[in-house]
């Protein structure tokens, strides 16, 4: 049975980038895999610190992470699955901060400064994402090129890679209470009832492509 961990990079349980996750994951268990959610923000952990532990040809580190916390052994079962899932809203137009320092740990210490295709994995390890953005979606184009970085670091896990975002997010259960005069509630409770449901099923669809 083949293995997919789903890493959370949402300060939320129970949010939009959860619940694309949670369809993620529904989509990876139709094709067979066995699957299991990670919350990053339960975890006491910091990114990269650049030691080059996992460079040094005499190392016992050699191609894994050499910092001891929270997410060293997450990693260590990242490295054991077939695919994951990577799951983070858009704040600032970027990833969170918790998921940016996942990234680096991960990306790092199986990127190689000798082969041409910069990887020392031995194997294939797919990586879907899915984002939650609050932008419209009239305005993505302009960023788009920020989320499609990505594509060049995590192709060092050597599998496929795809990302889907849900754009124009409900944010809060009652707008009242915010002063957010510059959204229209009508129109993200309208988008939550229309278009979230169809990005629900690309997510699904998209673990389940990251499992076959």
């Amino acid at each position: 049975m083949k293995k997919v961990i789903a890493i959370n990079g949402s300060p939320r349980k129970k949010g939009n980038t959860v619940t694309l996750l949670q369809r993620a994951m529904a989509g990876a268990e139709s094709a067979g895999a066995e699957t299991e959610m990670i919350h990053l923000y339960d975890l006491n952990y910091k990114g990269c610190t650049s030691c080059f532990s996992c460079k040094r040809k005499d190392s016992k580190y050699w191609c894994k992470c050499a910092m001891k916390d929270d997410l060293s052994p997450i990693l260590e079962r990242v490295m054991e699955c077939d695919a994951i899932l990577l799951g983070s809203p858009i704040y600032l137009y970027n990833i969170t901060g918790e998921m940016q320092s996942f990234i680096e740990r991960l990306i790092f210490m199986n990127l190689s400064y000798d082969k041409s295709n910069r990887s020392n994995l031995d194997k294939s390890i797919n990586v879907g994402c899915v984002f939650a953005a609050g932008m419209p979606a009239e305005r993505f184009p302009r960023f788009q090129p920020m989320f499609e970085w990505q594509k060049d670091w995590t192709m060092v896990m050597n599998g496929k890679w795809e990302y889907i975002i849900s754009l124009d997010s409900y944010q809060f259960k009652d707008y009242s209470k915010y002063a957010a005069g510059l959204m229209s509630e009508p129109h993200k409770r309208k988008v939550r009832e229309e278009q979230f449901p169809i990005d629900c099923q690309n997510a699904y669809e998209l673990g389940r492509r990251m499992t076959e």
